[in-house]
């Protein structure tokens, strides 16, 4: 039996269990019968497992280590989730709430969410007082300035574009490690510091919530080296860091909690135990004994897993599924042959088996097949269908495509993190329905971001998905296909390297309207003009399923961080019975 077939098998139960729910536009609720429901969503908007008990150790089992823990390089959900709500703070931050709630912003290292001036080109931040670092001395405005201006550095690639797109004055910055700084972010006093905008940004309190605006002291500076030794100004400081083996925090005495309403610090520690297989972790908190009760997982639950899962009430009941509110997509190299050629792009739209890729990850259960670049939570609930291609593809029309462009044949080759194996091989077969091959390269999930981001090692396709930063589509289309934001290295977002005039004057355009409605239905229109042109192929819509052990409790996938669970909340029901 090969694995194909295995992940085939192991998921045909949940396919029964969710009775059709793939395709609602209420994932709740299924598509076929009265009352049908998805069993992977019992647990949306609730919190596991009670209120926490303050101390003991918490596990989180990982099959990765962190890609970047340095607040200018951290830019993937789950690590800005781990690192803002433990190791460091950012001017403004989102309520620790489940389900709509935890979309509202409110003030974190500020005393509130800024004020605009100028039109909106102008913000002011004011500091809270009493906020200290793990060293007990006081966080500065300057420390933000620094980490800002340390988002251009071109060595510490990999972190958010927010602040290379906003700030005046930026073009050709390259960060404050060679001495030079910014004239526009102002620190006229210890407390104060003001950001100086291109353009209007009325959403620029959310912004604020991104690591970029977390405070780094110039003393601590440590270039590339800081990821492995951030310095703490959250409620743990780092005790010990192994690279991809363990990571132990500890509390940081000179946090204090009359200053931050949002995290409460549970836990005495917190350890990260990673290189684990997915399968193990997924059984090892199946089973919930020893230090594995006071556990939760890191990455996602492996589809194959869900069969041990969705059938039995007690472990149920430990699922976290929550809709990460992302797309994932299947991008194709658009800088070179073959995927240069729009007709090929196109016929790729045609050639991918969908519900293949459904089955493969997890089945209706946890994913629901995608039919345009914006997640739903940024379309108005549902996702547009610009293309009309049936989920299981049309191989016919897809080899009319690849004739009429001189490619009959193609061998390209796939790029995935090594737990989406399942995903590639059924993204492999549906291809080659339509004559394409496909050469499958799987990457340690702590250096896939860094390798296909890499222009000099970027394959012909990647599998990646994009979530919004905040409830706005100007956090979506402008970083995933906005020529401009192509980097040789560090390349985030825009992994089609699609460069389009046409695409690139709408986004200023759309940039530039005062109207929020207005600005949310042009992005939305934008979509369906850029899936015309497929510079990528959209593919799933995704659960983030978390197993938890039976002594979690606070535990809730939060809405802003894709489903990840809230590290700033989560807790112990009994912490005599952790362990470490």
């Amino acid at each position: 039996m090969t694995k194909r077939t295995q992940l085939a098998l192991a998921t045909a139960l949940v396919a029964a269990l969710a009775l059709g729910a793939s395709g609602c536009s209420d994932p709740k609720k299924g598509s076929t019968g009265a009352g049908a429901s998805n069993p992977a969503a019992a647990n949306d908007g609730k919190v596991l497992g009670g209120a926490p008990v303050k101390g003991g150790t918490l596990t989180v089992l990982s099959n990765q280590d962190f890609a970047h823990l340095d607040p200018a390089r951290n830019w993937v959900m789950p690590t800005m989730d781990f690192g803002t709500r433990l190791l460091y703070r950012t001017l403004v931050t989102f309520k620790a709430e489940p389900g709509k709630a935890g979309s509202e912003l409110v003030p974190d290292l500020a005393t509130d969410l800024g004020t605009p001036s100028n039109g909106g080109k102008t913000w002011t931040f004011t500091l809270k007082e009493g906020v200290k670092y793990e060293d007990g001395s006081p966080i500065k405005a300057q420390d933000i300035k620094y980490n800002v201006e340390r988002s251009f550095a071109p060595d510490l690639t990999g972190g958010p574009d927010y602040a290379a797109q906003y700030l005046a004055g930026g073009e050709g910055y390259k960060g404050p490690l060679q001495g030079q700084h910014l004239d526009s972010v102002k620190t006229p006093d210890d407390r104060t510091i003001v950001f100086e905008l291109k353009r209007a940004v009325a959403e620029f309190s959310a912004t604020a919530t991104l690591p970029t605006f977390a405070p780094v002291p110039p003393s601590q500076e440590k270039g590339t080296q800081y990821d492995a030794r951030p310095f703490s100004s959250g409620p743990y400081k780092i005790e010990s860091y192994d690279r991809d083996k363990k990571l132990v925090l500890v509390r940081n005495e000179h946090w204090d909690p009359k200053t931050d309403t949002v995290r409460k610090a549970y836990p005495d520690k917190f350890v990260v135990v990673m290189g684990l297989k997915g399968g193990q972790i997924d059984d090892r908190i199946i089973a919930g004994e020893g230090a594995d009760t006071s556990a939760v997982q890191y990455a996602d639950m492996r589809p194959e897993s869900a069969p041990k899962v969705l059938p039995k009430p007690d472990v149920k009941a430990r699922l976290l599924a929550e809709s990460q509110g992302c797309t994932e997509m299947l991008q194709l190299n658009n800088s070179r042959a073959p995927f240069n050629d729009p007709k090929v792009r196109e016929a790729l739209q045609y050639a991918v088996d969908k519900e293949a890729i459904v089955t493969a990850g997890g089945g209706p259960a946890l994913n629901e097949v995608a039919t345009a670049y914006l997640p739903p939570a940024l379309s108005g609930g549902k996702q547009a269908d610009t293309l009309k291609i049936a989920p299981a593809g049309d191989p016919a029309k897809a080899k009319e495509l690849l004739k009429a462009a001189g490619k009959e044949t193609l061998k390209v080759s796939l790029a995935v993190s090594t737990g989406d194996k399942g995903k590639a091989e059924a993204i492999q077969q549906g291809l080659s329905r339509a004559g394409i091959e496909v050469v499958i390269d799987t990457v340690d999930p702590g250096a896939y971001y860094d390798v296909i981001g890499d222009l000099s090692t970027t394959p012909d396709m990647t599998l990646t998905g994009w979530c919004p930063d905040y409830p706005s589509g100007s956090t979506w289309i402008p970083f995933v296909f906005d020529g401009r934001t192509i980097k040789d290295k560090g390349n985030q977002g825009n992994y089609s390297q699609f460069r389009d005039e046409a695409t690139i004057k709408r986004i200023d355009e759309i940039n530039a309207m005062a109207d929020a409605k207005q600005a949310n239905q042009a992005w939305i229109d934008l979509d369906a003009e850029i899936m015309k042109k497929s510079p990528a192929i959209p593919i799933l819509l995704e659960r983030k399923p978390l197993l938890v052990g039976p002594n979690i409790a606070g535990a809730y996938g939060h809405p802003v961080w894709t489903g990840t669970i809230d590290y700033g909340t989560v807790g112990l029901k009994d912490p005599s019975k952790s362990q470490g």
